[in-house]
């Protein structure tokens, strides 16, 4: 982080800092916090490093993630940006697209879980690799789809229908409506258009078909990404968490989701994604039953896709 991010932030939440723990300077707190989060460092090595001791580094760091949570919460909410959302994924070449949404898993240690048992995080994020929508917490025993029908965002999508009720566009006389990408784990639903696939291997994909998943699987990539980029930036969040301090982590992770889109709106460089390993999230393509209408849009926009394909090759070059 920069030092003008670094003050700008600072004078965000130096108040409250100030008030809450006036035994540390606000920029002391704020910098041991900052560095257990990009270092994945103990509580006794930031004591040593910010000469305090390791119970003021813990209530600075818990401290520092709540007024992260109260001043920078807004960096989630996108009603006022939609169109700019919108016009991002439409130089991808996907028209009237909303976000990206997947999952991803933070390993817990113990059995707490069950073996291998982690916590999972529903993301929507944007073309620019920044989150719009962070839901952290669950077991990894859940289905996918059950996190997302009980999600908020789900619940905004579904019961104000205000949030994708934008202008539907026209292609050949077919209007393709405003729309979320999801991965195969999670049911197709006329907002939420997931990959084709094919339970009995040995059927072949439409030319359509594949024109379709292969623009979506590059449009996947942007929530893995994202997740890369924010574990990259913050190693704590790369670490598997002990299962006596597990009920925090949901709390920590959306602390570095509003941090990282802070650091976006501040013009920061994005930090190597490759040194930010997410482990990929190996669940089950949903099996469920399928809206027809949701097939219809998908069919609409997977024309599209094939079309816009086809010029593109046509160019000479």
């Amino acid at each position: 982080m920069s030092k003008p991010s670094f003050n700008l932030l600072l004078n965000l939440l130096s108040p409250s800092l100030e008030s809450a723990l006036p035994t540390i300077p606000p920029n002391y707190s704020l910098a041991a916090a900052l560095f257990r989060l990009a270092h994945g460092a103990s509580y006794k090595a930031v004591a040593r490093r910010f000469r305090i001791d390791s119970a003021e580094a813990c209530r600075a760091f818990y401290l520092v993630c709540k007024e992260v949570n109260d001043k920078l919460g807004h960096l989630f909410e996108f009603s006022s940006d939609l169109e700019t959302i919108v016009m991002g994924f439409g130089w991808n070449s996907l028209p009237n697209c909303f976000g990206v949404l997947g999952l991803a898993k933070f390993g817990i240690d113990g059995e707490l879980l069950g073996k291998d048992g982690s916590l999972m995080v529903q993301a929507l994020v944007g073309s620019e690799g920044r989150f719009l929508d962070v839901s952290a917490g669950w077991p990894s025993t859940m289905k996918p789809q059950t996190i997302l029908l009980q999600s908020k965002l789900y619940l905004e999508v579904e019961k104000s229908k205000e949030l994708l009720n934008g202008p539907s566009i026209e292609n050949d006389g077919h209007l393709i409506p405003r729309y979320i990408l999801g991965d195969s784990y999670f049911p197709l639903l006329t907002w939420l258009l997931t990959p084709y696939n094919r339970l009995n291997e040995e059927d072949s994909f439409s030319s359509l078909e594949r024109a379709f998943n292969s623009v979506h699987d590059n449009a996947i990539g942007i929530v893995r990404i994202a997740f890369q980029r924010l574990r990259a930036r913050w190693q704590l969040l790369a670490k598997q968490w002990k299962e006596e301090c597990v009920e925090f982590l949901p709390f920590v992770i959306v602390t570095g989701c509003l941090l990282h889109n802070f650091l976006i709106k501040c013009g920061e460089p994005m930090p190597d994604k490759n040194t930010g390993h997410v482990k990929e999230v190996d669940l089950p393509v949903f099996d469920g039953d399928v809206d027809e209408n949701a097939q219809r849009i998908r069919d609409i926009l997977a024309m599209h896709l094939s079309q816009w394909r086809s010029r593109k090759i046509a160019l000479p070059s």
